[in-house]
């Protein structure tokens, strides 16, 4: 089937992304949604937001389609050219044309209302493109095919008219449905916040409320496991705060009196009592949601090939059509009819149907090659640009690693395999809940050791644990605990300056062994920055988490460059000052934390396993959550954008025989092409295009 999707990107794609300034990119300069002339045709949806004003236009065009298309039925039958050509002659009745004429004429006032509207606006922006080329071909025909059922001689071309406009709108409609995911992501930022916090009274008792009459002041009690509803500072209680959606720290972070907490953050097992200290507009994630919307409304974007040519070849059917006319009717003195008809045949093979689906053929087959390697694109224009990346920035937490803790190393202080100690801190960790036990615990469940049972379990408060494993007494203590009793191990100081988390593990007071902890890194994580890397592209990581921790893993992959301890409201910024340098920029991440990095770089993808904002944010979704995909992705933006160019190529280029052909340049030897071959032709270059499309492969 025809699908015209892509002549509508400049309509609606580019309503999605944000302002463009002569290619540029990244300059966060802003405009408004119809400073390019494409603003939803000219209606205005006042207060709407983006999401509820593309949802209304791809209705607007379902419903159009539908009833069109339904219209069209008639006028498929009615057709005398067709009728010619299927011997269905006899199927004429007397009216036919009056009713042929009546359902051509509303499909094109109502079908084709939408490119009309376009094609005011393409000619008072001055920027003349696919709508134009659309609705001049519709208006050619239409009028043209009216006069003659008037009374004019000639042949009509209702059938073509009515079958350009359905074909239009369902590729329209299935343009904006995709546009319409653009702002989910401040959706999915939203859901962090609870609904209600536990305030409480003077009296110490507390009540629910809606997180909205929150103030600054105002006490309240974050029980283990809830959302901390509001930026504030702990007064009373203990635990850990899983901050990793927000600032990219892996580990919890220690929470106790005195200690900033932040609105969205989880909270651990422990119970807290927080004095409020922002709320609303003010807290730290509205911070962020207000980032990425205007990382989202400030994003460059790659002009469409499709417009480019489109704009070319209106041009060139408008003054080819001209021209025709005037040449046959005032130089040669042809009659009306002949010379009308030429410069109709000539705007009838230059119709876009084959440019039209040069570019959606080829996104049509990339989309579905890419989610075989799985890549999901949801960003077309985007993803182009990944055939001229200059660098790729990886988050950590989750990306590089995968964002939860393990024992990275054992080192053996005395006679035990690295197995048997860390069988034996399981065997203890295997009681406790803190992180670094679960770690612990998880290693050696992945190593398929056999964990003995316990007894006599005892925490040690600030210190470590302690239990009894096979007749044998077992400590797992920190470091700080363990210098009360023994010196340390020669490793500890460089283990400890790769910014991991120690252990000493001993048996009946003894030393035995010494674990680090960390996050796991990826195994694929080294192969994806060496790939990039061979090809020219330099790799960056940036993370919220420490500097220690984070040039360690840098060191594990083989990055060019870390960039280390930088919160949500700079990752943006980190990210502008490289476009700055004029390189083409994509971000890899997978948390809150990487959505107005997501956002501000020229193409960002975002690990499928990670949370939904950042999949909302994201231009390419990697379902597999493997960071080797990116690569893969690059190399299939090359290998799209190469076959965009000859799809265009193929679907402009016939036009250079075609025009002339069409205009009656041969006619002096007898070869004119009448409108119905002008048609046939105009098909048989989308075939071309078509067939191209399915070869893509990387």
């Amino acid at each position: 089937m025809k699908m015209e999707a892509k002549q509508h990107h400049s309509h609606a794609s580019h309503e999605a992304k944000a302002s463009h300034e002569s290619g540029g990119r990244g300059d966060g300069s802003k405009r408004g949604p119809s400073a390019d002339g494409h603003s939803g045709h000219g209606q205005s949806h006042g207060g709407h937001s983006h999401h509820d004003h593309h949802a209304m236009m791809a209705a607007d065009f379902r419903t159009r389609f539908f009833v069109s298309a339904l219209a069209t039925v008639p006028i498929l039958l009615l057709s005398p050219m067709l009728q010619q050509w299927a011997g269905l002659e006899g199927w004429r009745f007397e009216g036919d044309l009056w009713l042929l004429l009546g359902c051509s004429t509303f499909v094109y006032l109502y079908g084709g209302l939408p490119f009309l509207r376009g094609l005011v606006e393409e000619l008072s922006s001055r920027r003349p493109g696919m709508m134009t080329l659309v609705a001049i071909a519709i208006s050619t025909a239409y009028l043209y095919s009216a006069a003659v059922a008037l009374g004019l001689e000639g042949k009509m071309f209702f059938w073509e008219t009515a079958t350009l406009v359905d074909l239009m709108l369902l590729g329209h409609w299935i343009e904006m449905r995709s546009v319409m995911g653009a702002g989910r992501a401040l959706e999915e930022l939203a859901k962090l916040m609870p609904s209600e916090a536990h305030r409480l009274a003077e009296d110490g008792s507390a009540e629910d409320v809606p997180v909205e009459e929150l103030r600054p002041g105002d006490r309240i009690r974050v029980k283990p496991g809830e959302t901390i509803p509001a930026d504030g500072v702990v007064i009373e209680g203990r635990s850990s705060v899983d901050e990793s959606m927000l600032t990219g720290e892996s580990k919890p972070v220690r929470k106790e009196a005195e200690a900033q907490v932040v609105a969205g953050s989880a909270n651990g097992s422990g119970s807290l009592t927080v004095e409020v200290s922002k709320t609303g507009e003010d807290s730290y994630l509205n911070q962020v949601v207000n980032l990425v919307r205007e990382a989202e409304q400030s994003k460059s974007r790659t002009q469409n090939l499709a417009d480019r040519a489109a704009m070319w070849l209106t041009v060139i059917g408008l003054s080819s059509g001209a021209a025709t006319f005037l040449v046959w009717k005032l130089i040669v003195q042809q009659d009306l009819a002949f010379s009308l008809e030429r410069a109709v045949t000539v705007m009838v093979i230059t119709c876009p149907h084959a440019l039209g689906l040069a570019i959606p053929l080829v996104v049509a087959a990339s989309t579905s090659l890419g989610a075989s390697k799985g890549l999901l694109i949801r960003d077309r224009a985007a993803f182009e640009r990944a055939k001229d990346l200059d660098v790729v920035v990886f988050d950590k937490t989750g990306t590089l690693t995968e964002g939860r803790f393990g024992v990275s190393d054992v080192r053996a202080l005395a006679d035990l395999s690295e197995d048997e100690t860390l069988r034996l801190a399981a065997a203890v960790e295997a009681h406790s809940e803190h992180p670094i036990a679960q770690g612990v615990l998880r290693t050696a469940q992945e190593k398929e050791l056999s964990i003995p049972e316990a007894s006599d379990f005892e925490a040690i408060a600030g210190k470590g644990v302690r239990a009894m494993v096979e007749g044998r007494e077992i400590r797992v203590l920190s470091p700080k605990a363990f210098g009360e009793e023994g010196s340390a191990a020669k490793d500890e100081e460089e283990l400890a300056g790769q910014g991991k988390t120690l252990a000493y593990v001993l048996r009946d007071g003894e030393p035995v062994g010494l674990l680090a902890l960390a996050d796991v890194v990826r195994p694929e994580s080294k192969e994806a920055v060496r790939t990039l890397r061979d090809r020219g592209v330099r790799v960056v990581m940036l993370t919220g988490d420490n500097r220690r921790t984070a040039e360690w893993v840098g060191r594990e992959v083989g990055v060019d460059e870390v960039i280390a301890e930088v919160l949500p409201d700079q990752k943006g910024a980190k990210i502008r000052e490289l476009q700055g340098e004029g390189r083409i920029v994509a971000m890899t991440g997978d948390g809150v934390n990487d959505a107005p990095a997501l956002a501000t770089a020229d193409l960002g993808i975002a690990i499928g396993a990670g949370t939904d904002v950042a999949v909302g944010t994201a231009d390419v979704v990697l379902v597999r959550s493997d960071p080797r995909d990116v690569a893969q992705a690059a190399l299939l933006a090359k290998a799209t954008y190469r076959k965009m160019v000859q799809n265009l190529w193929y679907a402009a280029g016939y036009n250079i025989v075609a025009i002339p052909l069409a205009a009656g340049a041969l006619a002096g030897i007898g070869v004119v092409l009448s409108p119905a071959v002008g048609a046939v032709l105009m098909s048989l270059s989308t075939v071309v295009v078509a067939i191209n499309a399915r070869f893509l492969k990387i």
